[in-house]
């Protein structure tokens, strides 16, 4: 398949599940975003358009962040952290974007460590 439309494919499906994940002032959207090096989390408000929390492999507030990638093991402890983050800004439930990824490997550990840090989807 040529990556142009490998490209269309995924921005469709992306698009497809943004329509049907919304977030609110109490029940934020977790978007998720994989690099090639890096894992992004932001917590949403969709109804203002505005990031109540974010946790990152590439941010000042995370420990040892030199030794974070983007694989299964840095996606839990990043879970945990987003969770944290989420809980100190008082966010108990969420509704899970995951960008258009399929739910296995990094995607599902950063998802159960989060859950089990408290968070609730």
């Amino acid at each position: 398949m040529r990556t142009e439309q490998k490209h269309k494919l995924a921005v469709r499906r992306r698009w497809r599940i943004r329509q049907k994940v919304n977030g609110t002032k109490e029940r934020p959207r977790m978007s998720v975003c994989f690099t090639n090096k890096n894992i992004h989390i932001q917590f949403i408000d969709d109804t203002t358009g505005v990031t109540v929390a974010s946790a990152s492999t590439t941010s000042k507030a995370t420990p040892e962040r030199e030794k974070l990638a983007a694989n299964a093991t840095s996606a839990k402890t990043l879970g945990t952290l987003a969770a944290h983050a989420a809980l100190g800004k008082g966010i108990k439930q969420v509704v899970f974007d995951r960008g258009g990824s399929r739910y296995h490997g990094k995607v599902k550990a950063l998802a159960d460590a989060a859950r089990e840090a408290g968070l609730k989807f």
